[in-house]
């Protein structure tokens, strides 16, 4: 998998639909949207123009109908699964629905987000779970289970676990919705830090006012469309 064309997202005309015959209903509409390495786009608008569901096929886990989106110099339009899985390796994914194994605990989930990296041994691989729980501030919560967190401290554990894995892509979905404001500017800044020292690209979804400075572009988004830079 090699990126020849040096932008880590490249979107074009990217349209999407729902539903079947008369129920068939547009989502997303004409998008196109480039995304280089270490750049935090933001993106606004409200709940139901399309913001996630961009996040979704940007993410490699929903099939490109129209349009293009290529990742890393690679594209998904007509990929087969083997390329898709490889691709999606090198992305972390921040959702609302947290998506933590119920049967491990947290250190054991953020670990699997050290997993993927190549050469670590398990010690390293369990350290750098601990250092970025602790990160989160949940150094005290290591062995608890999901069913045993708070649904902001479930958030915290799902974005530790992304972390872990230093993806060169990250994709979240209202990050901060389940976070008080210290912690949330504290997520938001890791966020950052990541762009800037590993080249990560970050594209995040949110509505909440208190992080639009971390952000290299504001977008917005208003029925299925791109329609402004707020930058």
């Amino acid at each position: 998998m090699n990126n020849t064309s040096g932008a880590t997202v490249r979107i074009n005309s990217l349209s999407h639909w729902f539903g079947e015959g008369s129920m068939r209903r547009q989502v997303l509409d004409s998008v196109s949207l480039v995304i280089q390495p270490g750049e935090v786009v933001l993106l606004t608008g409200p709940s139901g123009c399309g913001k996630t569901t961009l996040l979704t096929l940007v993410g490699a886990l929903r099939k490109i109908q129209a349009g293009s989106v290529s990742l890393f110099g690679n594209e998904l339009s007509g990929s087969n699964r083997k390329l898709r899985q490889l691709i999606r390796r090198n992305i972390g994914m921040i959702f609302q629905g947290h998506n933590l194994l119920r049967c491990l605990t947290a250190e054991q989930n953020v670990q699997m987000g050290a997993d993927l990296l190549p050469g670590l041994t398990y010690k390293t691989r369990r350290n750098q779970a601990r250092s970025w729980l602790n990160a989160v501030g949940l150094s005290d919560h290591l062995s608890k289970l999901p069913q045993d967190l708070s649904g902001g401290q479930k958030q915290r554990v799902a974005i530790a676990r992304a972390l872990a894995a230093r993806p060169k892509l990250l994709l979240a979905d209202e990050p901060t919705a389940a976070l008080d404001s210290v912690t949330g500017r504290e997520v938001v800044d890791l966020l950052k830090q990541l762009a800037i020292e590993q080249a990560s690209s970050v594209l995040m979804v949110t509505h909440d006012p208190r992080i639009l400075d971390v952000a290299d572009r504001l977008l917005k988004m208003e029925d299925g469309r791109l329609i402004t830079s707020l930058s």
